[in-house]
């Protein structure tokens, strides 16, 4: 009895020891490519580019590309609200700025970067093998899905973009803001004086 259970742990074992090891490396060169911003958004538009020539050629899946656009504006969502809703969170010294004097706190995002990169190429790549089982070819006047999907998108972006000036907020840094406020003013205090 002990070989019977020994064997199947054994036979066990080298398959979890090679899904450790792939889980190991893929995220190690997870890791690597974070710091490549504009490398991996390039790639997902690649993988994007290559599902809707898919999408085109085999001229179905339209369903699997209206529920791909509903999860990518969900995505969109999280992408551009704060970390902390002003209006969902008590006032207990994590919320943003409201007032011009209050201090000045960084936008930090519900959902970062990252992980709105990683969330997006992961649903390309599932939609992607969707498009090889007949079985999610759902058939739909497409049209229509279109038209709802754009007034959703719409309706949507406006609440986002209405509480964004509410509350006073944009969720896009520039880079580091430079202040050139009273040096014109002191150059002709200076000028004056001589």
């Amino acid at each position: 009895m002990e070989g019977v259970g020994g064997n199947a742990a054994s036979a066990v074992a080298p398959l979890a020891k090679w899904r450790n090891d792939f889980a190991r490396i893929f995220q190690y060169y997870l890791d690597r490519s974070t710091p490549h911003t504009v490398h991996r958004w390039l790639g997902t538009l690649v993988i994007a580019l290559i599902y809707i020539l898919r999408v085109y050629y085999v001229q179905g899946f339209y369903i699997v590309s209206y529920g791909l656009g509903i999860y990518i504006l969900n995505l969109l969502i999280g992408f551009l609200s704060p970390k902390v809703d002003p209006e969902l969170e008590a006032l207990d010294g994590v919320s943003l700025p409201t007032k011009e004097t209050d201090e000045f706190r960084p936008f930090i995002r519900r959902l970062p970067e990252f992980k709105f990169w990683y969330a997006i190429t992961k649903a390309f790549v599932v939609a992607f093998s969707m498009t090889f089982f007949s079985v999610f070819d759902v058939p739909v006047f497409w049209p229509i899905l279109v038209c709802y999907w754009i007034v959703l998108f719409v309706l949507t972006m406006k609440r986002q973009i209405m509480h964004m000036i509410k509350y006073k907020y944009i969720p896009f840094s520039m880079g580091k803001q430079k202040y050139t406020g009273k040096k014109s003013s002191a150059r002709s205090n200076g000028l004056s004086k001589d």
